[in-house]
Protein backbone atom coordinates (compact mmCIF):
# COMPACT_ATOMS: atom_id res chain seq x y z
CA UNK A 1 0.00 0.00 0.00
CA UNK A 2 1.29 3.58 -0.93
CA UNK A 3 0.88 5.03 2.42
CA UNK A 4 1.75 2.12 4.33
CA UNK A 5 -1.41 0.97 5.90
CA UNK A 6 -2.82 -2.30 5.30
CA UNK A 7 -6.35 -3.09 4.02
CA UNK A 8 -7.55 -4.24 7.08
CA UNK A 9 -6.41 -0.99 8.73
CA UNK A 10 -7.82 1.70 5.48
CA UNK A 11 -10.96 -0.13 6.25
CA UNK A 12 -10.91 0.25 10.05
CA UNK A 13 -9.75 3.81 9.13
CA UNK A 14 -12.82 4.77 6.82
CA UNK A 15 -15.32 3.21 9.51
CA UNK A 16 -14.09 5.15 12.28
CA UNK A 17 -14.41 8.33 10.44
CA UNK A 18 -17.34 7.42 8.23
CA UNK A 19 -19.40 5.47 10.63
CA UNK A 20 -20.49 8.02 13.45
CA UNK A 21 -22.12 10.59 10.64
CA UNK A 22 -23.62 7.53 8.56
CA UNK A 23 -24.85 6.40 12.35
CA UNK A 24 -26.10 10.03 13.20
CA UNK A 25 -27.41 10.28 9.66
CA UNK A 26 -29.79 6.39 10.50
CA UNK A 27 -30.47 7.55 13.61
CA UNK A 28 -32.41 10.69 12.22
CA UNK A 29 -34.04 8.81 9.81
CA UNK A 30 -35.58 6.47 12.27
CA UNK A 31 -37.12 9.23 14.39
CA UNK A 32 -37.97 10.89 11.13
CA UNK A 33 -39.83 7.93 10.28
CA UNK A 34 -41.92 8.02 13.83
CA UNK A 35 -45.77 9.32 13.20
CA UNK A 36 -45.61 11.61 16.42
CA UNK A 37 -42.96 12.53 18.44
CA UNK A 38 -44.37 15.20 20.33
CA UNK A 39 -45.35 15.37 24.14
CA UNK A 40 -48.01 17.16 24.57
CA UNK A 41 -46.40 20.19 26.17
CA UNK A 42 -47.30 22.99 24.02
CA UNK A 43 -44.98 25.41 23.57
CA UNK A 44 -41.84 23.56 25.72
CA UNK A 45 -42.14 20.85 23.59
CA UNK A 46 -42.37 23.27 19.95
CA UNK A 47 -38.54 24.52 21.40
CA UNK A 48 -37.25 21.91 22.74
CA UNK A 49 -37.90 19.69 19.42
CA UNK A 50 -36.28 22.71 17.69
CA UNK A 51 -33.28 22.95 19.97
CA UNK A 52 -32.71 19.50 19.38
CA UNK A 53 -32.68 19.00 15.69
CA UNK A 54 -30.03 22.01 16.07
CA UNK A 55 -27.68 19.86 18.08
CA UNK A 56 -27.78 17.13 16.04
CA UNK A 57 -27.67 18.74 12.73
CA UNK A 58 -24.74 20.45 14.37
CA UNK A 59 -23.60 17.19 15.64
CA UNK A 60 -23.97 16.07 12.53
CA UNK A 61 -21.76 18.87 10.79
CA UNK A 62 -18.96 18.67 13.25
CA UNK A 63 -18.92 14.65 12.15
CA UNK A 64 -18.33 15.07 8.38
CA UNK A 65 -16.17 17.59 9.27
CA UNK A 66 -14.18 15.46 10.83
CA UNK A 67 -15.05 12.71 8.43
CA UNK A 68 -13.83 15.01 5.34
CA UNK A 69 -10.60 16.54 7.49
CA UNK A 70 -10.71 19.70 8.95
CA UNK A 71 -10.32 21.60 5.69
CA UNK A 72 -13.61 20.68 3.92
CA UNK A 73 -16.17 22.47 6.43
CA UNK A 74 -18.19 23.33 3.42
CA UNK A 75 -18.26 20.17 2.04
CA UNK A 76 -19.59 19.04 5.33
CA UNK A 77 -22.04 22.22 5.66
CA UNK A 78 -23.81 21.21 2.00
CA UNK A 79 -23.60 17.02 3.34
CA UNK A 80 -25.45 18.08 6.44
CA UNK A 81 -27.86 20.38 4.97
CA UNK A 82 -28.64 18.82 2.48
CA UNK A 83 -29.47 15.67 4.38
CA UNK A 84 -31.75 18.21 5.94
CA UNK A 85 -33.46 18.77 3.39
CA UNK A 86 -34.16 15.09 2.53
CA UNK A 87 -35.24 14.48 5.92
CA UNK A 88 -37.69 17.07 5.81
CA UNK A 89 -38.75 15.54 2.66
CA UNK A 90 -39.08 12.34 4.29
CA UNK A 91 -41.31 13.64 6.90
CA UNK A 92 -44.33 14.67 3.94
CA UNK A 93 -44.61 10.66 3.61
CA UNK A 94 -44.81 9.65 7.43
CA UNK A 95 -48.29 9.87 8.53
CA UNK A 96 -48.78 12.57 11.19
CA UNK A 97 -45.67 14.22 10.48
CA UNK A 98 -45.07 17.16 8.08
CA UNK A 99 -41.56 18.70 6.32
CA UNK A 100 -41.09 22.43 5.96
CA UNK A 101 -38.38 24.76 4.62
CA UNK A 102 -38.41 26.32 8.25
CA UNK A 103 -37.28 23.14 9.70
CA UNK A 104 -34.22 23.04 7.07
CA UNK A 105 -33.67 26.30 8.37
CA UNK A 106 -33.44 25.45 11.74
CA UNK A 107 -31.11 22.29 11.27
CA UNK A 108 -28.55 24.87 8.93
CA UNK A 109 -28.82 27.40 12.01
CA UNK A 110 -27.24 24.18 13.92
CA UNK A 111 -24.58 24.27 11.39
CA UNK A 112 -23.81 27.37 11.84
CA UNK A 113 -23.74 27.62 15.26
CA UNK A 114 -21.90 24.23 15.37
CA UNK A 115 -18.99 26.18 12.49
CA UNK A 116 -19.18 29.26 14.76
CA UNK A 117 -18.11 27.20 17.97
CA UNK A 118 -15.30 24.99 15.90
CA UNK A 119 -13.90 28.55 14.84
CA UNK A 120 -13.62 29.92 17.97
CA UNK A 121 -12.60 26.89 19.69
CA UNK A 122 -9.97 26.18 17.35
CA UNK A 123 -8.49 29.96 17.04
CA UNK A 124 -8.22 30.01 20.61
CA UNK A 125 -10.15 33.30 22.27
CA UNK A 126 -7.79 36.51 22.20
CA UNK A 127 -6.80 36.28 26.23
CA UNK A 128 -5.30 32.76 24.81
CA UNK A 129 -3.90 34.48 22.03
CA UNK A 130 -1.89 36.93 23.97
CA UNK A 131 -0.54 34.56 26.60
CA UNK A 132 0.56 32.32 23.74
CA UNK A 133 2.33 35.19 21.80
CA UNK A 134 4.01 36.20 25.46
CA UNK A 135 5.12 32.99 25.75
CA UNK A 136 7.27 33.28 22.45
CA UNK A 137 8.97 36.56 23.10
CA UNK A 138 9.50 36.26 26.90
CA UNK A 139 6.62 38.70 27.76
CA UNK A 140 8.20 41.92 25.87
CA UNK A 141 5.34 41.96 23.05
CA UNK A 142 8.21 41.94 20.99
CA UNK A 143 8.53 39.32 18.23
CA UNK A 144 11.85 37.09 19.41
CA UNK A 145 11.69 35.04 15.33
CA UNK A 146 8.56 33.14 16.10
CA UNK A 147 5.90 33.22 13.81
CA UNK A 148 2.34 35.32 15.16
CA UNK A 149 -0.66 33.95 14.89
CA UNK A 150 -1.86 33.10 11.27
CA UNK A 151 1.21 34.11 10.05
CA UNK A 152 2.26 31.18 7.80
CA UNK A 153 6.19 30.13 7.74
CA UNK A 154 8.78 32.23 4.88
CA UNK A 155 6.43 35.39 5.70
Amino acid sequence: MPDGMSPAGQLADLVSRFGPPLALMGVIFVLSAQPNLGTDLGTIDLVGRKLVHMLEYGLLWLLWHRALGWRHAWAAAAITIGYAATDELHQTLVDGRQGTPRDVAIDALGVLIAALLVRRFRSGSPSVRSHDREARTGGTGERSGGLTDGEAPGN
